[in-house]
């Protein structure tokens, strides 16, 4: 199980308690799929396209905006174990995992250019970081990305969350 600790930081589009139970369900259906033993501490942060774009500057050196950042705080062998046995746990025994920045703002643009619902591009985006924060990466190649995308739509479509 996850425990995630949400902050809206804009005010463009409201955050509504359905946006939050839908994270709170993809994240916890990503830890189950990837077959996690641990209980874990994520951290979502909301933003807009101009506060995502600023993050994405100084962490990545890529002057615009993004749908999504992840800040993994473990690392992972090929097996898909921690390899550092010195991780934290936060005061109810739960791993912190790492960071999710989500545009809400870039969500629902995607969402209407993609004709899926809004819901359904915050549920891809969150599975799309969950496993970052799980130790994959789309950017190795054909196979890396071929892997984690058929793992979103595994995780999506477990949880009923179709492309429309």
């Amino acid at each position: 199980m996850a425990e995630l600790i949400i902050e809206n930081e804009q005010n463009k589009i409201g955050l509504t308690d359905d946006m939050r139970s839908l994270m709170q369900r993809v994240c916890d259906e990503a830890l189950k799929h990837e077959e996690c033993n641990f209980d874990a501490q994520i951290s979502i942060t909301i933003t807009d396209d101009e506060g995502i774009k600023e993050l994405n500057s100084v962490h990545r050196g890529i002057d615009r905006p993004t749908d999504v950042l992840s800040f993994p705080m473990l690392e992972f062998d090929s097996e898909g174990q921690i390899i550092d046995n010195e991780f934290e746990y936060d005061e109810n025994g739960r791993i912190m995992l790492g960071d999710i920045v989500i545009s809400l703002e870039r969500a629902f643009a995607q969402a209407e250019e993609y004709g899926h619902s809004a819901e359904r591009e915050l549920a891809f985006l969150c599975a799309h970081s969950m496993l970052h924060l799980l130790g994959y990466d789309h950017e190795g190649g054909e196979g890396d990305e071929l892997e984690m995308f058929t793992r979103q739509e595994e995780i999506l479509s477990a949880l009923g969350i179709t492309r429309e």
